[in-house]
């Protein structure tokens, strides 16, 4: 018996010695695999500057594009909004923008006429965007949105910005420009006569080749100017009674100098542009073209504003009569003749517009 019992140890023993082998042996079991967390996406922080002061309506409208802008990329673009001069001055934006000291430029293209020449035609030369075929306010903004990019226009533009190291991103408007507010009625030549106006780029040229005596500053300085007599009349957009409120001190609207909308433009930095991954260039592009909107909306608003304001006799609205109306457009042919022999991109962006006003084209 004890014999029996001798081999069941014995056999037990082995078993339990060859089980602790095999478990010595076997390879500890491989955890699960963490998963990584996908990276935080980049958020992109951009300031964008306005050559116009605090009050102008495109400028303030500008929150607008900054929400698009943030809505579109999720997030993960977020534009800082200024005004003239809250980083730089007026005249400075565009080396602004080209030095990268701002990200975006929000201007009108007459400011820069001096180093881009086909600019001042970009934000229209007396008597260029005048639509006479449409009836409404929003047919006329929609047609000249629709000659810039139909035409070719904007990528002649975005050549010649290129060269100054700016993106040009898209347009905007300034609906109905000139706006001329003047401490006295203007309706003859003889009234317009050595009067000081504020202007800036060809504006201040036609002006003068008419008598006026055209001065270039900024918006930021024109009310107080007007008060003071150093000026007698200046030029803006509708903003200029709505925000900037010049009619205080200058209260006659002076019309028929007008075309139906005024073009101004963002400008991004080229190397902030060419650091943006596609979806959120994308997304900036969407944000510019909604800020069109926006402002063909807005302005649209302020023009009805002004137009009740002149029934209430808050302004005086006074009509230059036909004779100094033609002598305004005889000086604007001869300013777009100068301009087209300026270089080949002037001479083809004024080609353009005779196609459009002349032929029908791009309609």
């Amino acid at each position: 018996m004890k014999g029996k019992w001798a081999i069941w140890f014995v056999f037990l023993a082995l078993v339990i010695v060859s089980m602790t082998f095999v478990a010595a042996c076997a390879k500890e079991a491989t955890p699960s695999p963490t998963a990584t967390p996908s990276p935080t996406p980049k958020v992109y922080k951009l300031k964008v500057q306005s050559a116009w002061p605090h009050g102008d309506l495109s400028m303030e409208t500008l929150t607008e594009f900054a929400a698009a802008a943030e809505k579109r990329s999720n997030g993960r673009l977020k534009i800082s909004v200024f005004g003239e001069p809250d980083i730089v001055p007026m005249f400075q934006v565009l080396e602004a923008v080209k030095k990268g000291t701002l990200d975006i430029g929000h201007a009108g293209g007459t400011l820069w006429g001096g180093v881009i020449p086909v600019a001042e035609i970009e934000f229209g030369i007396p008597y260029s965007f005048r639509v006479p075929w449409e009836k409404t306010y929003e047919a006329k903004q929609a047609a000249i949105r629709k000659f810039f990019y139909e035409s070719g226009l904007i990528d002649l533009l975005r050549e010649e910005y290129a060269k100054q190291g700016v993106y040009y991103l898209d347009i905007h408007t300034y609906g109905p420009v000139p706006i001329v507010v003047a401490k006295k009625p203007i309706r003859t030549m003889e009234d317009l006569k050595g009067v000081k106006i504020r202007d800036e780029g060809l504006w201040t040229e036609w002006h003068n080749m008419l008598g006026a005596a055209g001065t270039d500053i900024s918006g930021s300085e024109a009310y107080m100017a007007l008060k003071t007599g150093a000026l007698d009349a200046a030029q803006w957009d509708v903003s200029c009674i709505t925000g900037l409120k010049w009619h205080e001190v200058a209260p006659y609207w002076i019309r028929g100098e007008e075309n139906d909308a005024a073009i101004g433009h963002m400008l991004v930095n080229m190397n902030v542009w060419n650091s943006l991954p596609e979806d959120l260039k994308e997304a900036l592009a969407g944000a510019a073209e909604d800020y069109w909107y926006a402002t063909v909306e807005a302005y649209g608003k302020e023009v009805k504003v002004i137009e009740d304001m002149a029934k209430r006799g808050e302004i005086v609205e006074v009509w230059l009569d036909e004779e100094a109306i033609a002598k305004h457009a005889e000086a604007a042919q001869e300013i777009w003749d100068e301009l087209a022999a300026r270089d080949a991109a002037c001479a083809k962006a004024i080609q353009l517009i005779k196609e459009w006003q002349e032929e029908g084209k791009y309609r």
